[in-house]
């Protein structure tokens, strides 16, 4: 599937990933923590507290990781037995807002943590998914993520 992709943040689901914290709100808040602790001279700060010099660069790699991350469903990201993506492949379909099931008793379950996934679906029917992908955009550019209104997952 081609980078220029309307599709390349869509997950199966119908989840954008521009959306996800791991994608739009995690990276920014490591970066923003990693560059702070450079500018006040945090880099090697453990020469200060000795106790912490085997853990320090195991903290930065990891920090660094965080900063560029960079999942989606399309690409390996998500679950690996994702029974939604799983489904979704078996139809050849891209979306499952293509399926004439839509939405099934998969997508109302994960609707149960993601409460605004249907009518997000709807949506993306309505005004089509180039349209529907730029509304995703200016919404992730608004700090908009899916974790402000999602449900826990243990209930």
């Amino acid at each position: 599937m081609p980078n220029q992709s309307p599709l390349r943040h869509v997950a199966y689901c119908g989840l954008y990933c521009g959306l996800c914290a791991h994608r739009n709100r995690i990276p920014q808040q490591a970066h923003q923590l990693q560059k702070s602790l450079h500018e006040e001279g945090f880099d090697n700060w453990y020469q200060y507290m000795p106790e912490m010099k085997d853990t320090f660069p195991t903290f930065w790699q990891f920090l660094q990781k965080l900063a560029t991350l960079d999942c989606t469903c399309r690409t390996g990201g998500g679950p690996p037995d994702c029974k939604i993506r799983q489904c979704a492949k078996e139809k050849s379909i891209e979306i499952c807002t293509q399926c004439e099931e839509y939405p099934c008793k998969l997508i109302q379950t994960l609707a149960e943590h993601y409460p605004t996934i249907i009518q997000d679906g709807k949506r993306l029917q309505k005004i089509g998914l180039e349209n529907w992908v730029k509304e995703q955009e200016e919404r992730a550019k608004r700090g908009v993520v899916y974790a402000d209104t999602r449900f826990p997952w243990k209930t």
